[in-house]
């Protein structure tokens, strides 16, 4: 496996991610045997950068990520999950929100914690809800260790989220043929440039 250097947290990881979004399924819900095998293979290949977010499979991806990072496999890997937007109402959500992840990972802190989805809109209006504040509260009491956020937007708004805050990482939507859809290469060169991480889905 080859790995390459977050330059604000310093992990080193896996230049292929485990993204747990469309694990396999029995029956309509996640085959949990195989989906623990499969993971865990991963994990012993050398892939240590696991992503989940509260959404994926209907809520069921992180509570099965709890389970199969059992055994020591918690500590072997860097895991990511997002801040689901559309559940944050009001600024007493964070906490509770965040705290629930924890517990459905089985975990006392997260590596990176990433705002999900975020586009323009979305993120004036999580700003105006102080989700700034909140992040670096978590981070100086461990709850999280480092900060991110994925993204669907143009490439306007990419440019104003990656100045509006110290991130450690994103998560753009970025391949051979869309290399101009979203934040696009010239996004990706923006914030490599600011010694972002990126990570591509």
């Amino acid at each position: 496996m080859l790995y390459r250097k977050v330059p604000k947290s310093g992990d080193e990881l896996s230049i292929l991610g485990y993204g747990c979004m469309r694990l396999p399924l029995k029956r309509g819900r996640i085959d949990e045997k195989r989906a623990t095998r499969q993971l865990r293979e991963a994990i012993d290949r050398g892939v240590n950068y696991i992503d989940t977010a509260q959404p994926y499979h209907m809520g069921a991806s992180e509570p099965f990520l709890g389970r199969a990072l059992r055994d020591g496999y918690r500590e072997k890997v860097r895991l990511a999950t997002k801040q689901f937007s559309l559940k944050i109402r009001s600024t007493e959500d964070f906490t509770p929100h965040l705290g629930a992840q924890l517990k459905k990972l089985q975990t006392d802190y997260l590596d990176y914690y990433l705002l999900h989805g975020i586009s323009g809109p979305v993120f004036e209006r999580m700003k105006g809800l102080g989700v700034l504040e909140f992040l670096e509260q978590a981070k100086k009491d461990g709850r999280i260790r480092s900060t991110g956020f994925s993204f669907h937007g143009d490439l306007a708004a990419f440019k104003e989220i990656v100045d509006a805050y110290d991130w450690d990482i994103c998560q753009i939507q970025y391949n051979y043929i869309d290399e101009n859809i979203q934040a696009g290469t010239e996004g990706l060169k923006y914030a490599a440039a600011k010694r972002l991480g990126v990570i591509v889905m």
